[in-house]
């Protein structure tokens, strides 16, 4: 298996290496390239610096690397780096992606704005599955035990028949004899933290940031990490509502007069299908 390993705290991020030597361990062939620079919060997003058509590569050498991998850096988010590779732009189309270890949890509602994980949901879009995994740390002191639950998860993940699901890895930075475990986790109903709008003036807006506390939750990711598990919680995305109760509305209830379909020399109406090149749905995405 070809695996692809990228983040969104940066190439120079030791984390990748963590990824990477997990990856080996179970006998895969890997090929790292993560953003240039920290893309912390890009979520999906498919930005970057893009100049006549061409994403810039920067040289890299992540810390820790194991010897013979080949790295480099990108000058975009990961998502846009995942979207890439399932094209083939950094070699072989990867069989997986991994994404991480980033310095700090993703868990609840915070997952909607991870880089980490919207690499490997954007994989997963395109085909490819993933596995996401971060550490409760902005700086760890337990990489081992890291390396423990990804390979562990890898091994299990890797034969699985592809549906569209991602696995989302969350560690704490224990040693690992005081890991209790990995347990499958639900998100927490609320979000890694909460803002706190000051008085700005007519050009700022003044923001702080605190750690969000909310009701406790024995089941989900939050109260699991923070109770001295590792938690591994299925995701997917898009997802829409199998169940929803949203009703055909006719064009003259919109306002729109529908013109007749009989004239052949109509202009084209509101309603008619449009052809979209896809270059330029990707630049005004």
């Amino acid at each position: 298996m070809h695996i692809l390993v990228t983040n969104d705290d940066g190439i120079s991020s030791p984390g990748l290496a963590v990824l990477v030597r997990a990856a080996l361990d179970r006998g895969h062939t890997v090929k790292v390239a993560a953003p240039a620079e920290e893309y912390s919060g890009a979520s999906a997003s498919l930005s970057g610096e893009e100049v006549d058509g061409r994403i810039a590569l920067v040289e890299a050498a992540p810390p820790n690397m194991p010897d013979g991998v080949e790295c480099v850096g990108v000058k975009a988010a990961p998502a846009l780096i995942a979207f890439l590779a399932s094209y083939g732009a950094f070699g072989k189309r990867p069989d997986m992606v991994l994404s991480g270890v980033n310095l700090g949890a993703n868990t609840g509602r915070a997952t909607l704005h991870s880089g980490t994980v919207g690499a490997v949901l954007t994989a997963a879009s395109h085909g490819i599955p993933g596995i996401a995994v971060s550490i409760t740390s902005g700086a760890p002191q337990h990489w081992d035990t890291a390396l423990l639950v990804t390979r562990f998860a890898l091994e299990h993940w890797e034969d699985r028949p592809f549906d569209e699901w991602i696995l989302n890895l969350n560690v704490p930075d224990v040693a690992p004899g005081r890991l209790r475990g990995l347990k499958p986790a639900h998100l927490a109903s609320f979000g890694a933290v909460q803002a706190q709008i000051g008085r700005g003036d007519e050009k700022h807006i003044a923001v702080t940031y605190s750690a969000e506390t909310g009701p406790e939750e024995p089941d989900s990711d939050h109260y699991l990490l923070t109770h001295g598990w590792a938690t591994a919680t299925l995701l997917r995305a898009p997802v829409d509502d199998p169940h929803q109760t949203l009703r055909t509305i006719a064009p003259d209830a919109l306002g729109i007069t529908p013109r007749d379909p009989s004239a052949d020399d109509a202009a084209p109406g509101p309603l008619d299908d449009v052809t979209v090149d896809a270059a330029t749905v990707m630049r005004r995405t």
